[in-house]
């Protein structure tokens, strides 16, 4: 196959031209960059460098002289057309019909009508074309002289964020150290492996493979985190840029959706608070909009919103006029801190007590309608008109939404709007797959699509409350930054909660994973997607890909930039060709519904289904149109009074039946960790994604600090890594023909699911001190002084690795230690469980069911903490526990009974089984209780196991040589009894 040599422009997609002389021209065609002054562009989309001013100044001279020139060429160009715009392909398996008499695609013309009318409509707005138009032609050296003497316009044109990125002497003596690390590792496994242990060679194997496995899984660890960042945002020159003084705020909308299954495990009063947080947010009224999904469609969370609804017209004024953190009022009411501090109006501290005794009438209802809810009727529940509850059979009912409060709505207690709140719950039949929570997930997509239309989407679980009222100021300057924003698909923040206890003993916090892990990835393609506290870009939960992803030509092919070309070239397989083109004709075939408005209904319709539209998003024309809306909004061809019925339409159980819902758009189903599919979908296509750390937490939730709940938790994730690992998304070989997905961040997403099966390496390596010490042998020789050098070099290589990694992270000892301690009391127990029911589930089809984790909480401080509830995942840490300790009696006894020349191997075998002690420490707390109260059928059990195991060991002995029973007799022959 011929490649074609000359560079490929990245914003037509067409080559570039060559001189005389053999040298590229600047532009392509000598239009795009015309092209690219024209919409205001200053940098390049490819490389983010600027333009030559010389270069600039040509164009600029060019585009004053031959404006009917440019016109023409710009005509036969694709151009980028707002947020729908995306490298087109050049053949379409539309129509031939669409195409006119000179072979030129329709739809580009239409572009081109719908580009004058945005001009046109810009037009109307003078004050912002003359706040573009001078800065293109004062010379730089003036204009920075003018923003020096005007703060308020170098505000407005400044960055929104900055990397920061780690100094470099951590950073330089971390990454030496993990370096050093991997050689000596190499040293050791080559020591180990050619030193074996033949008195103990089933153990020592045993242990090699362990070992190598376990530094298998540092390797997928360490190395995506060799690049990590911080960044730094500004929001102050996020208002100044878009909420300028007298006018209407330019600042982006965002759909907020909360999601809930059952309100008897996810209080009503902590989904009211998470509400109530996000109702008072410091952000333009009339750009929030709270979408509640109960997908248990139970009439309990229906009245608790509308209690919640009322509530809110007395909460959401007082918040904003005080601006008091946070804006949930049961943590705001819970603090212990001196709240007449920096509070000047004398009027706070009547209207605090006032507005605290109005949220103590709330709870007493809300508790109220909770206790009313304990035991259901037998005729099913009633609503207040007398009708019966549509969702009285939760398996079976239409679907629901009501809207609470909007911009015809209710208003607060001073007649100021307030921002909407809709209550949803999707259709559900009989025999229609649901997909748990990503297909309420799409429902909700769908839903605010219709009604609302923002452009970015924020996802919440129920006890997941708004901690930072500035929280999606920080998401927007990202998001809404033209240089950076472009290529993000969302933006994560860390999760932080409250309720845990001060030594965090089961590592709830995660800590390490938040602070440590997410910033290395954010210095390559960004952060993984972890289910909550998100803020996504739309327009990539539909499966577009970003606006400045390279073209990928079926013929190999150099990608290259007007102004920087590049001597790398990409190949793909013909697999990834199709799916390439497939998506490039999806995209292309938004701009021919770019005009819809000059279209009746008949005409409209007929487009929609020529673009395929509807096998992509389904049978809704108002949806379809929605997706076009560059800034959001509900298009203005749509009738008001016909969107809650196509509301219902798009959330009903076979909408998305044929369709690409799940499998390509929105979150993508497979698993029941539907969050890491859906933003490694992302990444595969070509986003990134920003992670994003204020000072003040944005968003906080509860956890389950109860041993067995903790443990069904780590239980349901694992589980999803292995369902990954098992389908076709598995990270080890999907998308890795486009070339999209940066390495190390693919190393991330492997050892995302391949974590649960070091629980099988684990358990048996964890057995090897209790076997040693009752065996009497072990899994290492006699160590020679080449020998003791390595040990040493590796323990103190880890120790180092540890302490540079506290360093530059600023994580401390103690959530390190917690870490690593939970990580073995998770990989015996929850992780070894997961492996296994995701083998039954794939081999025997036995599914599992989702176990919602209780958000409730005892009256008792950390109260839940020292419950202790029977699950069968306490069985096997108990077990290794137990053994671990008889193999440490039996070693001191036999110990004795040799003399002293048996203490020297002694040591190194107590210190193998008390780092399995240690680790398991917690584990043993956890059972022991408050007052040492442990269910009798966890110590029947571990006993049992423990003992029958080394009952039936001591009998079959296999790593001791057998001696020769014949002789043996015939010397007990000779004694004089």
């Amino acid at each position: 196959m011929m490649e074609s040599k000359s560079p490929v422009c990245n914003t037509c997609g067409e080559e570039i031209g060559v001189k005389p002389n053999g040298e590229f021209f600047v532009a392509c065609h000598e239009s795009c960059l015309e092209y690219e002054f024209k919409e205001g562009r200053r940098i390049c989309l490819r490389c983010g460098n600027p333009y030559d001013e010389n270069v600039l100044d040509d164009v600029e001279t060019k585009t004053s002289k031959h404006q009917s020139t440019i016109a023409t060429h710009i005509s036969n160009t694709p151009q980028d057309s707002g947020i729908h715009a995306r490298h087109v392909s050049t053949v379409s398996t539309i129509d031939s019909e669409l195409n006119d008499e000179y072979g030129n695609p329709i739809w580009k013309n239409r572009v081109d009508s719908w580009k004058d009318k945005k001009s046109k409509k810009k037009k109307k707005h003078p004050k912002a074309t003359k706040d573009e138009d001078p800065d293109a032609q004062v010379p730089p050296q003036q204009h920075m002289e003018d923003i020096s003497l005007n703060p308020e316009a170098a505000s407005a044109t400044d960055v929104l964020s900055v990397v920061i990125p780690i100094p470099r002497t951590k950073i330089t003596s971390y990454r030496i150290v993990i370096i050093m690390r991997l050689t000596i590792l190499a040293l050791f496994f080559h020591y180990r492996i050619t030193h074996p242990v033949d008195s103990a060679y089933g153990l020592w194997l045993t242990s090699v493979i362990c070992e190598i496995w376990f530094a298998f899984s540092w390797v997928l660890d360490q190395f995506p985190k060799w690049s990590p960042i911080n960044r730094e945002t500004y929001i102050d020159r996020l208002s100044a840029r878009f909420e300028r003084e007298g006018e209407q705020s330019q600042l982006a909308a965002v759909d907020f959706f909360v999601s809930t299954v059952d309100p008897l495990k996810e209080p009503p009063l902590i989904t009211a608070n998470t509400v109530l947080s996000i109702l008072a947010l410091d952000y333009p009224v009339d750009k929030v909009s709270c979408y509640v999904s109960d997908d248990g469609a139970a009439m309990l969370s229906f009245e608790s919103l509308v209690e919640t609804a009322d509530f809110a017209r007395k909460w959401v004024p007082f918040c904003k006029k005080y601006s008091i953190e946070p804006r949930a009022p049961e943590f705001y009411f819970s603090l212990k801190i001196d709240y007449l501090r920096d509070k000047v109006q004398p009027s706070f501290v009547k209207e605090r007590r006032a507005m605290k005794r109005d949220y103590e009438e709330f709870k007493i209802r809300m508790n109220a309608l909770v206790a009313k809810a304990q035991k259901t009727p037998e005729e099913g529940w009633t609503m207040q008109d007398g009708t019966s509850w549509p969702g009285n059979n939760t398996r079976d009912h239409p679907g629901m939404i009501q809207v609470f409060l909007g911009y015809s709505g209710a208003r607060d207690v001073e007649g100021n709007e307030l921002p909407r709140l809709v209550y949803v719950s999707r259709e559900k039949r009989p025999g229609y797959q649901h997909h748990k929570k990503a297909g309420a997930e799409n429902a909700l997509v769908r839903v605010s699509a219709v009604l609302t239309n923002a452009p970015f989407i924020l996802n919440l679980d129920c006890d997941h409350y708004v901690n930072n009222s500035k929280a999606v100021r920080e998401a927007m300057c990202f998001l809404m930054d033209p240089v950076v924003g472009q290529d993000v698909c969302y933006v994560q923040f860390p999760q932080r909660f409250d309720g845990i206890d001060k030594s965090d003993r089961y590592a709830n916090r995660n800590i390490v994973f938040f602070d440590v892990n997410m910033r290395g990835l954010d210095g390559i393609q960004g952060p993984v997607y972890v289910g909550t506290g998100c803020v996504f870009r739309r327009q990539a939960l539909y499966g577009y890909s970003p606006p400045s992803k390279p073209k990928m030509l079926p013929q190999s092919s150099s990608s290259s930039c007007c102004c920087c070309p590049s001597k790398k070239k990409q190949t793909q397989d013909p697999s990834e060709i199709y799916k390439d083109a497939k998506r490039e004709e999806l995209d292309a075939a938004i701009f021919n519904l770019g005009d819809l408005d000059n279209y009746d209904e008949y005409e409209r319709s007929m487009l929609i289904s020529q673009t395929s539209f509807e096998k992509t998003f389904g049978l809704s024309a108002v949806f379809i149109e929605s997706t076009l809306m560059e800034n959001g909004g509900v298009p203005d061809s749509v009738n008001p009074s016909t969107l809650i019925k196509e509301a219902i339409h798009v959330i009903s159980c076979g909408y998305e039946e044929k369709t690409e819902w799940g499998k390509e758009i929105g979150w993508i189903y497979g698993s029941i960790t539907e969050d890491i599919l859906t933003g490694f979908k992302m990444h595969c296509r070509g986003w990134r994604s920003i992670y994003c750390m204020p000072l003040r937490p944005a968003f906080k939730g509860s956890a389950p600090i109860n041993l067995s709940d903790r443990l069904h938790q780590v239980l349901r994730w694992a589980l999803g890594s292995v369902e990954i690992f098992l389908s076709r998304h598995c990270p080890l070989w999907y998308g890795c023909s486009g070339g999209r997905l940066k390495w190390l961040q693919r190393m991330a997403y492997i050892n995302t699911i391949v974590y649960p099966f070091t629980s099988l390496p684990l358990v048996a390596y964890c057995t090897l001190p209790a076997i040693c010490l009752l065996t009497g042998k072990f899994i290492i020789p006699t160590l020679s002084n080449l020998a003791s050098m390595l040990f040493l070099g590796l323990f103190i290589s880890i120790i180092l690795t540890s302490v540079l990694e506290l360093r530059w992270s600023g994580v401390s000892i103690e959530d390190l230690w917690r870490n690593e301690q939970f990580w073995v009391i998770g990989g015996v127990s929850a992780h070894l469980f997961a492996v296994f029911q995701g083998f039954l589930k794939m081999l025997a089809g036995l599914d599992t069911n989702f176990t919602v984790t209780s958000k409730t909480a005892e009256d008792l401080e950390f109260g839940e903490l020292y419950i202790v509830k029977w699950t069968t995942l306490l069985i096997p840490p108990t077990s290794l526990l137990i053994i671990n300790l008889v193999g440490v009696v039996a070693g001191f006894s036999d110990a004795l009974n040799k003399g002293y020349e048996a203490w020297g191997p002694l040591f190194g075998k107590i210190f193998f089984a008390f780092w399995v002690v240690l680790h398991l420490y917690p584990f043993l707390k956890g059972l022991m209780g408050r007052q040492n109260r442990t269910p009798t059928i966890v110590i029947l059990w571990s006993i049992l196991l423990a003992s029958v195991f080394s009952l039936v060991w001591v009998r079959i002995n296999p790593f001791v040589s057998k001696t020769d029973t014949t002789s043996l007799s015939q010397n007990c022959l000779l004694i004089d009894c």
